[in-house]
C-alpha cells in the first residue's frame, strides 16, 4: 500500500511543485514549537489531499523535517507519517466522509500502552491556500476560497490561481507519551484527541484568516439599526431641522466615510509588492515575540494592536509582519488625512478605517464610529490603532491620545462576547525616511498635507534603509486588567453600559502609560541607534574606532548581563560587527589618518542621529544616571546612588515612560552597579563606588552614558530653577519660560538637539512633579515652589555640567 499511495502522490508531485510556493509558519519551528527530529513524527491534516501533502512536503524540507510521504517504523513497523481528519468533498453530492482516524490513534496509544519509551510526536499541520474569510453571502469568487475539504475540481482550480500563496502552518507537537501518562491508553481518550483536532483545525482557520466578511448592505443594517445611532440620528434630526431621511442618509455618509472595504486580493497583492520593496530597501526585517500573538489568537481573543508610530512604513511594515506570522491581518485606523486619491482607497481595501482627528460637537459621527469600531470588536475582527495619535518627530514616544482606549473600554462595557487583548508592539528603523521634513517641523515648519506626489517621490528616493525591527510586547488582558484594578466593572457594565462610569477617565489614563511602558519594555537596541547615541555624547562628535568599537562592547555587555526587562532585545552581534553594519548605511563621515580611521558626525547628523538616540535613551537612562553620580562626586556609596534614583527615577519614568515601580527601578540599578563593576565600567573599592582611570576605555564609555542623560537633566534643572525664582508661577507660563530658556542654552552651549526644547519634554516633567506632590497648587491656580521641588534642584544641579549650572545661577540672581 505504500508504493502504491507514493506511485499515485508521484504523478501530482512535479507539477504541482511548480506551481506552488511554500511559507511555514513558525519560521523557526525548532525553537518555537520544540519539535525533536529524533523522535518519530506523525503530521495531522484536515483533508486528505495529494496537493494538500505535497504543499506539506516541501515545507518539512525548508524547515529539516522528516518527509511526510515516507513511512515512520513504530516498534519496528510502517507506519503513514501523515494522518487526515476527512475525505475531500465529493464532486456531484458534496458530501464530506470523515476518515476512521480514531482508530490510528487507538493503534499509537496500544503501542505506547506496550512500549513505554516510545514518544510519538503527533504534529497538525493546516494548510492554506490564500487567505480569504469566509463570506456570508456565496459568490463566484468562491471558487477559489480555501474552505475545509474541497472537492478535488475546485482544488485544483485553487492551486493554479492561490498556489503561491500557500502557507503550511504547524502546530505544537502532542506527545503519545505524555498523553499516555496523562490522560491514558483507552479507546475514549482516542475519540476525545480526534475531537481536540477537529476543534483545533476551525480555531487555526480562524486566527489566519479572520471572521466571516459581510457585505456593504448587511454593514449598513448592523450600524444604522443599533439604539445609540438611532437616538444620535433623531437628535441630528431635531437639532438641524432635517427630515428623519436627512439625518439617516447623513449617517450613512459618515458610515461610508469611515467603513473599512476590506479585499483578501488586495492583501496579496500587497505582500508581493512589499516583498519586492522590503527586499530592496531593508537588510531584513527582525521580528520578536510573534508566538505569544499566535497563541492569543488560537484561543480566540479579540486581538487590538497597538504600536508606536515613527512612520509611514508603520502601516505597511506591522501589517505585512503580521500576515507573515500567521494571523489574521487587522483593520487600521487612519487618520482622515491619508484618505486621498488614490491610496485612500487601496488602503481602505487593505482594511483601514478613517476616522477624523477631532468629534469634537458631532455627535451623529461619534455614534456611529463607535459602533463601528464596536462592531469590529464583537466580530472577532483585529483592531490596529496608534495610540500615539501621530508619529513621533523626536523618536522618543509621544503621551498618548485616550480617545480609541476609552472607546475600547466602553464597548468592553456594553459585551464583548470574547477576551480583548491589547497587544503593544514596539517598531524600530535603522533608517527612517522621513526624517529630513520631521527636522524642518520641529524647527517650527508646518506639517506637510500627504498627497500622491509626496508619496511618488518618497517611492522615488528608497535606498538601503538597513535593518527594521519589529517586536509584540506583553499583552494586556483587558478583562484581566479590569477585574484588578476596578473590580466592580462588571456591575457597571449590567447596570447601564451606555453610561460612563466615573472610573473610566482616570483609569483608561493609567491603562493608556502601561500601553506605552510596554512598548518601551520591548525594545529592540540596534547598530544605528546605540552608534548615535555613542558619537552624540562624544567630543565633538568624533571618535577613534577602535575606542568607538571598545565603548559599543562594554555597552552592549552591560546591557547583556543587566538587561533592561525579559522583553527587550540586545543583538547578539560583537562591537565590531555592529559598527561595519552600520557604516554601510553611509550615515557617519569616515577619515583616515595615519592613526588609523575616525568616525564622526556633521553639524547636519549631529541633529537628525538624536531621532534614533531618542528610540532607545529609556534603556540607558539608570544605567546614566549612576554614571552621572559616579562622575560628580568622584567617589561615592550605594547609598547615596540609591539616593539619586529614589529623588529622579520619578520623573525619568514618566518622560521615558520606563515600566518598573521604584523598586523595581532600585532592585535593577543595584543589578546593574553590579555588572558594571564586573566589565570594569565602575572601580569599587572599600564599599566606594569611582570611576575607572581616565585613560581607560571604561572611563570613555561611562562619561558617554553620563552625557546620555545630561540634557535631560538640564532641562529638570532649568524648570526647577525658574520655579524657584518665580516662587509661584502659572504652568503655562513656566512651560513657556523653560522653552525659551533651553533655546538660550541650546544656542550658548551647542546643544544639538531641537527636541531639548520641545514644549512636549517640559509638559512630561511638570505632570512628574505634579504627580509626586513636588509642587503645590497656589491659590491663583498656578504651581507653587516647595522645599521638596528645591531639593530636587540641588540635587539635579549637582549632576549637570558646570557650563549649565553657571548659567542657571546667573539667571536665578537677575532682578525680577
Amino acid at each position: 500500500m505504500f508504493w502504491l499511495h507514493k506511485l499515485l502522490l508521484s504523478l501530482f508531485k512535479y507539477p504541482t511543485r511548480l506551481l506552488v510556493k511554500t511559507k511555514s509558519i513558525p519560521a523557526d519551528i525548532h525553537q518555537e514549537l520544540g519539535i525533536n527530529r529524533d523522535k518519530p513524527i506523525i503530521y495531522l491534516l484536515h483533508t486528505h489531499s495529494a496537493t494538500d501533502l505535497i504543499a506539506l512536503q516541501k515545507a518539512t524540507e525548508q524547515s529539516g523535517l522528516p518527509d511526510p510521504l515516507q513511512p515512520v517504523f513504530l516498534d519496528g513497523k510502517p507506519f503513514h507519517a501523515h494522518l487526515c481528519l476527512e475525505e475531500p468533498q465529493g464532486l456531484i453530492s458534496r458530501k464530506i466522509q470523515s476518515i476512521k482516524i480514531a482508530q490510528h490513534f487507538v493503534d499509537i496509544l496500544k503501542m505506547q500502552r506496550d512500549n513505554p519509551e516510545l514518544d510519538v510526536q503527533i504534529v497538525p499541520a493546516s494548510i492554506f491556500w490564500g487567505r480569504a474569510p469566509e463570506k456570508s453571502k456565496p459568490g463566484w469568487a468562491d471558487l477559489l476560497a480555501d474552505r475545509a475539504s474541497p472537492s478535488w475540481l475546485r482544488k485544483l482550480f485553487i492551486v493554479l490561481f492561490l498556489g503561491r500563496d500557500n502557507f503550511v502552518y504547524f502546530s505544537r507537537a502532542v506527545s503519545s507519551q505524555r498523553m499516555a501518562q496523562e490522560k491514558g491508553t483507552d479507546e475514549i481518550i482516542a475519540h476525545k484527541l480526534t475531537r481536540v483536532a477537529r476543534t483545533h483545525f476551525h480555531r487555526r482557520i480562524q486566527s489566519m484568516t479572520g471572521p466571516q466578511s459581510i457585505d456593504r448592505q448587511q454593514l449598513n443594517y448592523a450600524i444604522l439599526g443599533a439604539s445609540a445611532v438611532k437616538e444620535a440620528i433623531a437628535e441630528e434630526q431635531q437639532s438641524k431641522k432635517i427630515s428623519a431621511e436627512q439625518a439617516k442618509q447623513q449617517a450613512e455618509k459618515y458610515l461610508k466615510e469611515i467603513a473599512a472595504d476590506y479585499r483578501e486580493g488586495t492583501i496579496r497583492l500587497g505582500d508581493r509588492l512589499l516583498t519586492r520593496v522590503w527586499n530592496k530597501i531593508y537588510n531584513g526585517i527582525e521580528v520578536h515575540n510573534a508566538a505569544r500573538i499566535r497563541e492569543l489568537a488560537q484561543n480566540g481573543h479579540e486581538i487590538i494592536y497597538v504600536p508606536c508610530h515613527r512612520s509611514h512604513m508603520d502601516y505597511l511594515l506591522l501589517t505585512y509582519v503580521i500576515y507573515h506570522e500567521g494571523l489574521a491581518t487587522p483593520h487600521i485606523a487612519a487618520g482622515i488625512n491619508l484618505n486621498f486619491w488614490p491610496v485612500g482607497g487601496i488602503f481602505r481595501r487593505a482594511g483601514a478605517f478613517f476616522l477624523r482627528r477631532s468629534f469634537a460637537g458631532n455627535k451623529l459621527y461619534t455614534a456611529v464610529f463607535r459602533e463601528y469600531l464596536e462592531f469590529l470588536f464583537n466580530r472577532g475582527v483585529p483592531v490596529k490603532y496608534y495610540p500615539e495619535g501621530g508619529r513621533s518627530r523626536t523618536g522618543r514616544l509621544l503621551t498618548p491620545k485616550t480617545g480609541m482606549l476609552a472607546m475600547t473600554l466602553q464597548a468592553l462595557l456594553k459585551g464583548v462576547k470574547r477576551p480583548v487583548s491589547l497587544v503593544p508592539v514596539y517598531l524600530g528603523y535603522e533608517n527612517v525616511m522621513e526624517l529630513g521634513s520631521y527636522l524642518s517641523e520641529l524647527k517650527g515648519s508646518n506639517k506637510q498635507k500627504e498627497s500622491f506626489g509626496q508619496v511618488f517621490t518618497a517611492i522615488k528616493k528608497l535606498k538601503n534603509y538597513g535593518h527594521g525591527f519589529l517586536s509584540f510586547g506583553e499583552p494586556i488582558q483587558l478583562n484581566n486588567y479590569l477585574d484588578k484594578r476596578v473590580p466592580d466593572w462588571r456591575q457597571d457594565a449590567q447596570s447601564d453600559p451606555e453610561r460612563k462610569p466615573s472610573w473610566l477617565t482616570p483609569t483608561v489614563n493609567h491603562l493608556a502609560n502601561q500601553v506605552m511602558c510596554r512598548i518601551n519594555q520591548a525594545a529592540a537596541l540596534n547598530g544605528m541607534a546605540l552608534c548615535s547615541m555613542t558619537l552624540l555624547a562624544a567630543d565633538n562628535h568624533a571618535m577613534a574606532e577602535k575606542d568607538l568599537i571598545d565603548s559599543l562592547e562594554l555597552l552592549l555587555t552591560m546591557l547583556r548581563k543587566a538587561p533592561y526587562s525579559a522583553q527587550s532585545n540586545i543583538p547578539e552581534l560583537s562591537g565590531s560587527q555592529l559598527l561595519a553594519q552600520t557604516l554601510a548605511l553611509k550615515k557617519f563621515t569616515i577619515q583616515e589618518d595615519t592613526f588609523g580611521k575616525v568616525i564622526s558626525l556633521d553639524s547636519y547628523r549631529a541633529i537628525t542621529q538624536t531621532y534614533y538616540r531618542n528610540n532607545i535613551l529609556h534603556l540607558f537612562a539608570l544605567p546614566g544616571l549612576i554614571a552621572a553620580a559616579i562622575l560628580s562626586e568622584h567617589s561615592t556609596t550605594a547609598a547615596r546612588l540609591e539616593a539619586y534614583i529614589k529623588a529622579i527615577y520619578p520623573m525619568l519614568k514618566r518622560e521615558l515612560f520606563m515600566h518598573m515601580s521604584q523598586d523595581e527601578a532600585l532592585v535593577y540599578s543595584r543589578q546593574l552597579l553590579s555588572q558594571m563593576v564586573s566589565i570594569g565600567l565602575v572601580v569599587e573599592q572599600d564599599g566606594n563606588y569611582m570611576q575607572p582611570v581616565r585613560t581607560s576605555a571604561a572611563y570613555v564609555t561611562l562619561n558617554i552614558l553620563n552625557q546620555t542623560l545630561q540634557q535631560t537633566l538640564q532641562r529638570y534643572a532649568i524648570v526647577l530653577t525658574l520655579l524657584e525664582k518665580e516662587q509661584s508661577i502659572a504652568r503655562a507660563s513656566l512651560e513657556k519660560q523653560s522653552r525659551d530658556l533651553a533655546e538660550h542654552l541650546s544656542a550658548v552651549n551647542g546643544i544639538h538637539a531641537p527636541e531639548f526644547y520641545d514644549k512636549g519634554v517640559f509638559a512630561s516633567f511638570v505632570n512628574a512633579l505634579k504627580d509626586n506632590g513636588l509642587v503645590k497648587a497656589s491659590e491663583e491656580g498656578g504651581l507653587q515652589h516647595t522645599a521638596q521641588s528645591a531639593a530636587l534642584k540641588e540635587l539635579v544641579l549637582s549632576l549637570v555640567s558646570s557650563g549649565i549650572v553657571q548659567t542657571l545661577h546667573q539667571l536665578h540672581h537677575l532682578e525680577t
